[in-house]
């Protein structure tokens, strides 16, 4: 566990200990001298037994310590704890586009992603902030982030299907916008998508460095089947596939220190939510300890006052 310090010019001042501890020796070494120069041999060494000796120097170092503990507590001394006080803004990044109709889920690949996307929002800590962001030809805000999980529940439950196309870069650089609003967090983005960008006014390139520039983690989920999902027909009968670019979830996960999934069912929905929700790591933070070394100095006074001046003090 290493310490760093918010003030570490101040331990310059450390130096003071042996320059104390070298003027106590020195007064010590005068007295001595005095003491032999002008007093009885015999009334010396009861004066100056080893045992006083002892007992004066213990208090001196129990002052010292002290010295030492406020100095160090001066210096503000921070060691990395686990961060719970904090917690983590997590934003949900769900495509609303024509193509998550498709029955292949149960009833359809919407409705299958809210419901997996429940899980992972009922796992999140108290401390956790939950936001929602849904995209098709554009993007827009369905949960705005808030500790309030039923909230973010209600509003998921309430994302309704749209028939246009899919602006994934959109929809990232919004949640991104989103997972920064709360700061002094970790901040997570999750992004689910059946289809490949045609849409938007940002490109996934452009989301992707927004989010390195904002050390945010992307999770990446692609939604999609086995085989092939006809969504409908052309004017001239031909069928229209539902497409997944997993080339570029993949990419945007890789680029932001995230992970890609790949969902084929409703059953490995779930399961990809469970992994992310269990993959989330609280940060350890930088928590100052000055106050530890503050209450410490002070025990430490205590203790030399009491054997001092105290009922049972070692210095008559």
């Amino acid at each position: 566990m290493a310490f760093t310090f918010q003030n570490p010019q101040l331990l310059w001042l450390l130096l003071l200990i042996p320059i104390l501890y070298y003027l106590y020796n020195l007064a010590t070494q005068k007295k001595k001298k005095e003491a032999i120069k002008f007093s009885h041999l015999a009334i010396i060494k009861k004066a100056m037994g080893q045992k006083k000796t002892l007992r004066t120097k213990m208090l001196f170092y129990l002052t010292l310590a002290a010295i030492t503990l406020m100095l160090l507590g001066l210096a503000d001394p921070h060691i990395p704890l686990k961060q719970t006080k904090e917690g983590v803004n997590v934003v949900l990044v769900i495509d609303n586009s024509g193509s998550m109709q498709a029955t292949d889920y149960s009833p359809n690949r919407l409705e299958a992603a809210k419901s997996s996307a429940s899980i992972l929002i009922k796992s999140l800590k108290p401390k956790d902030h939950i936001g929602i962001v849904i995209f098709e030809s554009g993007a827009t805000t369905a949960s705005y982030l808030t500790p309030f999980k039923d909230k973010a529940l209600h509003r998921l439950q309430s994302i309704k299907q749209r028939d246009g196309k899919t602006a994934i870069g959109d929809g990232l650089a919004l949640a991104i916008d989103m997972a920064t609003s709360i700061p002094n967090k970790k901040k997570v983005v999750i992004l689910l998508s059946d289809g490949v960008n045609n849409a938007g006014v940002i490109s996934p390139e452009e989301s992707v460095q927004f989010a390195i520039t904002n050390k945010i983690q992307v999770y990446a989920i692609g939604m999609g089947s086995e085989g092939r999902v006809v969504l409908g027909y052309d004017w001239f009968g031909n069928p229209q596939y539902a497409e997944l670019d997993e080339d570029t979830l993949k990419a945007i996960a890789q680029a932001t220190g995230g992970k890609y999934f790949k969902s084929v069912d409703t059953q490995t929905l779930d399961e990809v939510y469970k992994n992310i929700s269990e993959d989330i790591k609280r940060e350890k933070e930088q928590t100052s300890i000055k106050n530890w070394f503050f209450i410490a100095a002070i025990l430490t006074l205590l203790i030399e006052l009491y054997l001092r001046y105290g009922r049972k003090r070692i210095i008559q």
